[in-house]
C-alpha cells in the first residue's frame, strides 16, 4: 500500500502525541494540515510564519524522529505558510526562506500574503489633535513578568504573552486570548504584557481598560451622540488590552462597536489583547462573527497552579515581603491552599498579619488555624498532581518516571496507588484521573482501583504501601 501524505502525518502524530502534553500538541500540532507527499518530502500546511519559527525551535528534533521513523533518514519537511482571514484579494508570493538546519532534513516553501506598502488607513474622523494628547495606558506596572511566576499551569499563556510584548502586532498571536477561572493571573498577565510593551516600545499608545468599563464609556457615548469619537479614539490604539471580555455577553451594540475596533486594529497590524473567564467556544450570547475573530488569533489556558508552581508562589511572595517562613509551613499552605492564586496570597498575608499584630511566632498550629478560617472548603482537598508528587517520592522515582509507559512491576504499581488515591481523595472523573496519570484512559483507572483492592488484602508489603501513603496525605 503506497503512503500518502495524510498517512504518514497521521502516523507522526500519533508518535508526538505521545511525547509532549495535551495542551502543547492542540495548540501547535492539531491545526497542521498534511499537504503532499514527494518521494522523502512532506509537505505540512502552517498558519503562520510565527507558528513555523515556534515549531522550528522548540520540536525540530521530535519532528526529525516522527518523520524518520516514517520514511527513513532522507526524510525532508517542507512547511507551506497560508494565513487565513486575510484581508482584501491580494495574491500570495512564495519565499524561500534559507534554513539555518538544512542538515535536519529541512525545506521551507513560505506561502504569505503581501504586505499592504502602507498599512495605515487614513481616517478622516480622528480628532483633532488627539495624536498628540497624552494617553494614559491605566497598567498596574505592579503586575509584570517578573512577578508572574512560570510553571506547567501557565507556560503557554506565559511564553505567547512573552513573545506578543516582544513583537506587539508581529507575531500569529492576535489576538492573544487568555482565558481560565479567577484568581489564577489573567489579568496580572494581561498587565505584565502591556508593561514589558511599554518598556520595549514607549512610543507605542497601549491602553488597558475592563469590558465593563469599555460598555460604560459606549453607552455614554452614545447619550452624548459622540459615538464616533468613541470608535477613532479606541482606533489609535497600538495595543488594546480588553479584561473579562465575556462581560459583551448580550450587549449587542457594545460588541458591534467592538466588532469595528477590532477590525480596524487588526487590520493595521495593531496587537489586541483579551481575558476571559471561558474559552471562546463557551461564550454565549456573544455574536459569531465576533467569537470568529476572537478564533484568528491563540486562545491560551491558565490552569489551577500544580504544588511545585504553588511553593514557588509562596516563597516568591515572602521574599518580595521580607518574610522568612520555616519550609514545612511552606509545604502545608502549598498542599492545602490549592483553588487559585489570589487566595494563596491571601492565606499568607493574613498569616503574616497574624503573627505580627499578635507578636506570635509563625508556626505549623498558626497556618492552620488560618487555613481553617480563611480557606476552609479546600481543607482536606488533595489535588492529582500532589498524589502523584507523594507516590513518586514515597517510590523515589520521579514523576515522569511514574506517568510511563514502562510496564516495569514497581512503577506500574506505583501509578495504580497513584491512581487509587486520586479517586480516593478527588472528585476527578475515571477520564480526568487517567488523562493526567500519563495519558490513560478510564478503564485502566477502574483496573488500578481495583488491583490496590485486591493486593491490598493478599499483601502485607503492599498493604504497607498503601498505609504508609494513605497516612501522607491526610496529614
Amino acid at each position: 500500500m503506497s503512503k500518502t501524505a495524510e498517512t504518514v502525518w497521521s502516523n507522526c502524530l500519533s508518535f508526538i502525541e505521545d511525547n509532549i502534553s495535551t495542551q502543547a500538541y492542540k495548540t501547535w500540532f492539531e491545526p497542521i494540515k498534511a499537504v503532499k507527499l514527494n518521494d522523502n518530502a512532506l509537505s505540512i500546511q502552517v498558519p503562520s510564519k510565527f507558528f513555523y519559527e515556534w515549531l522550528e525551535e522548540h520540536y525540530v528534533k521530535l519532528l526529525k524522529v516522527a518523520l524518520t521513523k516514517e520514511l527513513g533518514t532522507k526524510a525532508k519537511l517542507v512547511y507551506i505558510i497560508k494565513m487565513e482571514n486575510t484581508y482584501g484579494n491580494k495574491q500570495p508570493f512564495t519565499e524561500k526562506i534559507p534554513s539555518s538546519n538544512r542538515s535536519q532534513m529541512k525545506d521551507q516553501e513560505v506561502d504569505v500574503p503581501l504586505k499592504n506598502k502602507s498599512p495605515e488607513l487614513k481616517n478622516p474622523f480622528v480628532i483633532p489633535g488627539i495624536r498628540n494628547v497624552k494617553i494614559e495606558s491605566q497598567l498596574n506596572p505592579n503586575y509584570s513578568f517578573d512577578n508572574f511566576l512560570e510553571g506547567e499551569s501557565n507556560r503557554l499563556a506565559r511564553s505567547a504573552g512573552y513573545a506578543v510584548a516582544n513583537k506587539p502586532g508581529g507575531t500569529s498571536f492576535n489576538p492573544l486570548l487568555i482565558f481560565g477561572g479567577g484568581g489564577l493571573g489573567k489579568t496580572h498577565l494581561a498587565h505584565a504584557i502591556g508593561v514589558e510593551i511599554k518598556e520595549k516600545y514607549p512610543e507605542k499608545t497601549v491602553l488597558y481598560i475592563s469590558a465593563e468599563k469599555f460598555t460604560q464609556q459606549y453607552i455614554e457615548s452614545v447619550k452624548k451622540n459622540n459615538r464616533n469619537d468613541f470608535i477613532h479614539f479606541y482606533q489609535i490604539m497600538d495595543v488594546l488590552i480588553v479584561d473579562d471580555i465575556q462581560l459583551l455577553s448580550g450587549k449587542a451594540g457594545t460588541q458591534d462597536v467592538f466588532f469595528h475596533i477590532f477590525n480596524h486594529l487588526h487590520q493595521n497590524g495593531k496587537q489586541v489583547i483579551l481575558t476571559s473567564d471561558k474559552a471562546p467556544v463557551d461564550m454565549i450570547d456573544i455574536e459569531q462573527r465576533l467569537l470568529s475573530r476572537f478564533k484568528w488569533g491563540l486562545s491560551a489556558e491558565l490552569n489551577h497552579p500544580d504544588y511545585d508552581t504553588r511553593v514557588a508562589i509562596i516563597k516568591n511572595k515572602l521574599y518580595r515581603d521580607g518574610v522568612e517562613m520555616p519550609e514545612d509551613i511552606v509545604e502545608f499552605l502549598a498542599n492545602n491552599i490549592k483553588t487559585n492564586i489570589r487566595e494563596l496570597e491571601g492565606a499568607i498575608i493574613s498569616l503574616i498579619a497574624h503573627s505580627s499584630f499578635n507578636k506570635r511566632e509563625i508556626t505549623i498550629d498558626l497556618a492552620k488555624k488560618i487555613v481553617d478560617n480563611y480557606v476552609k472548603y479546600t481543607k482536606r482537598e488533595v489535588s492529582i498532581d500532589y498524589i502523584q508528587k507523594i507516590v513518586s517520592d514515597y517510590f523515589q522515582m520521579d514523576v515522569d518516571t511514574l506517568q510511563s509507559k514502562t510496564r516495569k512491576r514497581h512503577i506500574v504499581q506505583a501509578r495504580q496507588l497513584a491512581m487509587f488515591f486520586a479517586k480516593k481523595f478527588t472528585k476527578a472523573s475515571l477520564a480526568s484521573i487517567g488523562s493526567q496519570i500519563g495519558q490513560r484512559d478510564h478503564a485502566t483507572v477502574l483496573h488500578a482501583c481495583k488491583t490496590v483492592d485486591n493486593l491490598s488484602s493478599t499483601d502485607k508489603q503492599f498493604k504497607k504501601y498503601v498505609d504508609d501513603l494513605n497516612k501522607k496525605l491526610t496529614l
